[in-house]
């Protein structure tokens, strides 16, 4: 029997567009060790463990006549070579030059044609760094059977390079033997059979649900409690906000860094969470962001964040050790006061309104989400997007996920992880969307923005570490 999309995943491909490509990615700085860390390294590395996730060699075929949703299907001529890329700033490579080289791989579309996903590795950053930037379609990592590539190369001890000896090009990947490609009647035929088990299953009904609010509500949300906070959300439309403009073709990219400690140190003296806290700078950042472009706050105003919450399903009794398996991520609607001029208010007015959140649902502790094996947030910023694309984008302004990550050390091989910055995707209408994750004692705030809408991405970036002093600086 065909290997079929789910109509959630096949959602993706069909809303798609040129200028709004439907990839998830990071942006993961390592340290170069003293053995060295190069691309056929790197290649090795995934040719040995690209095993373990059978998705990532096999493209999309589409049915003929749409008369089905679309299926997996194994790539007889997959060439790792295409997927996993090498290139290059001029040294000493500069953060600046590293991100602007990210906004430029992260705007291109994936090729249909081919699995949908690539991994760059990134040469000639300063001070003896190389970064790994990955693109995921979002079709690929459900969180059930497929995770990120992110989540699958980087472990918890260093490991001896792999493939040592091999002649460089030509990594010694297992011997894998794809299925046969499906011919157009095989396609057809699986398709009717599909449709008399399952009649009630047409594509058409995914694109039409996505973007009907009622019925969007109720398979979001499932409790009398997440109905009753929801739709005092949908009768009003997102506020009026320079964050939802047409997204063109180009992006910038921005990444903070910022301390751990800081915000444990402003959680314990203001009250609240670590989430609180981030969506306590994120609003502070964008206070002082919506002011220097000239802009009259009111007292009042705000900016509605769309902030995907990690929930357990009603039968799960606890989180997965291996993924995201009994878990969901539903789309909250959270209003961040930006006219409110005091940092401490602004974190009273936040903390209250996720904590209606969080007793409305079953959400996941940041302590179990950080035991899952391997770098969770990845696979979680997936969900996380999917999350985005189910509501319309008249509802939010802007979309903010925050993953707590593991603070032990990670490793690629034997090239130490520094710094991880995640990279939402824009949805259509929504020029920012804004990633957040904690790792070893650092927090790491990735800025995806719209060329056009927000040339002035650093200008918000700078805020952000602004925002932490402000807080930090604030008596009660």
């Amino acid at each position: 029997m065909a290997d079929r999309l789910s109509a959630l995943d096949a959602s993706f491909l069909y809303v798609e567009e040129p200028f709004v490509p439907m990839h998830v990615g990071s942006v993961a700085i390592l340290r170069r060790p003293e053995s060295g860390f190069d691309y056929a390294r790197l290649l090795a590395m995934v040719s040995r463990r690209l095993a373990y996730l059978p998705r990532y060699r096999q493209y999309v075929e589409f049915v003929p006549g749409h008369l089905a949703r679309p299926v997996w299907v194994d790539d007889a001529d997959f060439d790792l070579t295409y997927h996993v890329r090498r290139s290059a700033l001029p040294a000493p490579g500069s953060d600046a030059q590293l991100f602007e080289l990210v906004a430029r791989l992260l705007a291109r579309p994936l090729d249909r044609d081919r699995p949908l996903w690539e991994l760059y590795v990134v040469e000639g950053l300063a001070d003896d760094r190389v970064a790994l930037v990955t693109k995921t379609h979002q079709s690929m990592v459900d969180g059930t059977a497929t995770i990120d590539i992110g989540q699958l190369i980087l472990d918890a001890e260093p490991t001896e390079p792999e493939g040592q000896g091999e002649e460089v090009g030509r990594p010694p990947w297992p011997e894998w033997a794809p299925s046969s490609r499906p011919g157009r009647a095989k396609l057809l035929l699986d398709a009717v059979t599909d449709s008399l088990r399952r009649p009630a299953e047409v594509v058409d009904n995914v694109r039409s649900a996505a973007q009907d609010l009622t019925s969007t509500a109720e398979r979001v949300f499932d409790t009398a409690g997440d109905v009753a906070t929801t739709v005092r959300s949908l009768v009003r439309p997102a506020p009026r906000s320079p964050l939802n403009a047409r997204v063109s073709g180009g992006r910038v990219f921005a990444g903070v860094s910022a301390n751990l400690e800081d915000l444990r140190e402003i959680r314990e003296r203001h009250g609240g969470t670590i989430n609180d806290v981030v969506f306590a700078v994120f609003t502070g950042a964008l206070r002082q962001w919506l002011l220097s472009r000239g802009r009259s706050l009111e007292q009042t105003e705000t900016v509605r964040a769309l902030a995907p919450l990690a929930v357990r399903a009603p039968d799960s009794v606890g989180f997965s050790s291996v993924g995201l398996l009994d878990n969901r991520v539903d789309p909250c609607l959270v209003d961040l006061p930006v006219g409110e001029p005091h940092p401490g208010l602004r974190l009273q007015h936040i903390a209250h309104a996720m904590a209606e959140h969080v007793r409305t649902r079953r959400s996941v502790a940041a302590r179990a989400m950080v035991r899952v094996s391997g770098f969770a947030p990845a696979t979680m910023y997936s969900l996380a997007a999917r999350a985005a694309s189910s509501l319309s984008d008249r509802l939010f302004n802007v979309a903010v996920a925050n993953s707590p990550g593991p603070q032990q050390r990670l490793y690629a091989g034997e090239a130490p992880l520094e710094r991880i910055y995640p990279v939402l995707p824009l949805s259509r209408g929504q020029a920012l969307a804004v990633g957040v994750t904690s790792y070893h004692g650092g927090v790491y705030f990735g800025l995806n923005g719209d060329r056009k809408a927000l040339s002035d991405v650093t200008v918000l970036a700078g805020a952000v570490t602004e925002a932490i002093e402000e807080l930090k600086g604030t008596n009660w």
